[in-house]
Parts: C-alpha cells; structure tokens; sequence
C-alpha cells in the first residue's frame, strides 16, 4: 500500500471516529441533557455554544469521512468506487457501508443541519417551524445512529475479508 493509500485511510479513519463520536454524543449526551436543562432553565450554554460548534465539527467530519473514503475506493488496487456503489464482487461489502455513509451524510446536509439551525435559533423560525425541526433532526439523527452500526461491521468486515 502506498503512502498517499495510508494516510487516505487514517484520515478516513480519524475522521471517522469523530463523525460518528459526535453522533453518539448527540444522541446519548447532549439531547437526553439538554432536555434536563431546558426544564431547569440552563439550556442557552448548550444551545447558543456548544451545539452549533459540535455541529460544525459533525457535519465537516462527515463530509471528510466520506470524501476520504470515496478517493480510498478509486485509489485501492483490490477495490473498486464503481463496484462498490454497484455492490459487485469484493467490494461489495464495503459498498454497504459505502451506500449507508452516503444515506447517512445526506442525513447530516439535508435533514440534521437545516433543522437543527432552525431549533438553535440560526435561523429565523416560528415555534410550531421549530417543533417540527426539532423532531425531523432528532429522527433523521436516531436513523443515522442506526445505520451506524451495519456500517461501521460493513467497513471493518471489508477489511477482514467478510463478503456479504
């Protein structure tokens, strides 16, 4: 393996972990927390400082992870970002995990970002707009929590010679 192929897959790796990290912490930390500090009324230093900045490093991450990834797949000489996507052969297995991280990044841009600006006050947004950002983020992030697990085993699995 080449040293532009290492260090493409420790970036992938490092970003990876911090995508997926923050995820968790979203989803185990900072909504069961902030839910508590909203009824004792010390929501604001969450939501005005550390959850837009955790934003911006989870959306970032996941745009790293994933275009570290795709350019791991043109790279790699036993893989292929053709047959991965298209799910054939040995690259099969890591195009699961491929085609979950694309669901999953399109989650972050398309559902989790938007609404989460509107529910952190980013943009403007009546109260019953908010209320339905909020639910459309939470579920769009429960779901890539979700599809987390089938693809952190596709990628590990593909890596250990696991075939689908």
């Amino acid at each position: 393996m080449g040293f532009e192929l290492i260090v493409d897959r420790w970036l992938h790796v490092l970003a990876g972990i911090l995508w997926i990290g923050l995820l968790y912490y979203f989803n185990f930390v900072q909504g069961p927390a902030l839910a508590k500090a909203k009824a004792d009324g010390t929501a604001a230093g969450i939501t005005t400082h550390v959850a837009p900045r955790a934003l911006l490093w989870f959306r970032w991450a996941a745009v790293v992870t994933w275009v570290t990834g795709a350019v791991y797949l043109m790279r790699a000489p036993q893989l292929s970002f053709v047959d991965a996507f298209m799910l054939k052969g040995a690259s099969a297995t890591i195009g699961m995990g491929a085609w979950l991280g694309t669901i999953m990044i399109f989650n972050v841009w398309v559902l989790i970002w938007p609404n989460q600006k509107k529910v952190l006050g980013i943009v403007a947004a009546t109260d019953e707009q908010k209320a339905k950002a909020r639910k459309v983020a939470m579920l769009a992030s429960r779901t890539n929590f979700v599809l987390s697990i089938p693809m952190l085993m596709c990628m590990a699995g593909a890596m250990h010679g696991v075939a689908l």
